[in-house]
């Protein structure tokens, strides 16, 4: 059974990656997670400064530690304010490389992200000079409709889990299209083509990566 899924990730794979050249980003397949850090890895300058949003996929893959060790990042995590990590999370529109992961691919090669604060999706937009998308093949699905889907019921319900707020999803598990304060579904970025061509680099797994 787990060959038969990594040649159904392969070769669905290769046509997300032709898909996503198609809308000129950068797309690499990669069959597993030590060879995405080791592709990640290359299209890093040396001398890079770095930022991340929420990037759990970047970090299974141990792309963040290896950032943490190599490079000048902007680290929210090491805040022990509010104001100062709101202003480090600032500080990640201005960094030369943002790391991310997506919620939701279409095959057609459209990006779905949600978020609560708007840092990650700002970044994914603009500012950062390069941005690199590390997402599993469990996020790829037919549509840009079942990515938006994707996006609202599964992974933000999942995510949310990791947190104590009392939002509807975080109680029941499932979308309840809600406007509590503490909800983390405010902003919803679909990325359907890249300019500057390339700017956005999208490294697609072949093994299940975060939400």
């Amino acid at each position: 059974m787990e060959t038969a899924t990594k040649v159904f990730y392969e070769k669905r794979g290769q046509t997300l990656i032709k898909n996503l050249q198609s809308r000129h980003f950068e797309a690499y397949y990669c069959s597993d997670k030590a060879s995405a850090l080791e592709k990640a890895l290359e299209l890093i300058p040396k001398d890079a400064t770095v930022g991340w949003g929420g990037a759990m996929s970047a970090q299974q893959i141990g792309l963040i530690d290896a950032v943490k060790s190599g490079y000048a990042v902007y680290d929210r995590d090491t805040c022990t304010t509010m104001e100062d990590r709101v202003r480090m999370m600032k500080k990640c529109l201005t960094a030369d490389v943002f790391l991310t992961g997506a919620n939701a691919i279409s095959l057609d090669g459209q990006m779905v992200n949600i978020d609560g604060n708007g840092n990650r999706v700002a970044a994914i937009v603009y500012g950062p000079d390069s941005v690199i998308v590390i997402a599993g093949m469990n996020k790829v699905v037919d549509t840009l409709e079942d990515a938006v889907k994707r996006a609202r019921t599964i992974a933000a319900p999942m995510n949310q889990q990791r947190f104590t707020n009392q939002t509807p999803c975080q109680l029941t598990g499932a979308c309840a299209d809600c406007k509590a304060p503490e909800c983390i579904c405010n902003q919803i970025l679909i990325t359907r083509n890249c300019r500057p061509n390339g700017r956005i680099k999208f490294i697609v797994v072949g093994e299940d990566l975060g939400f």
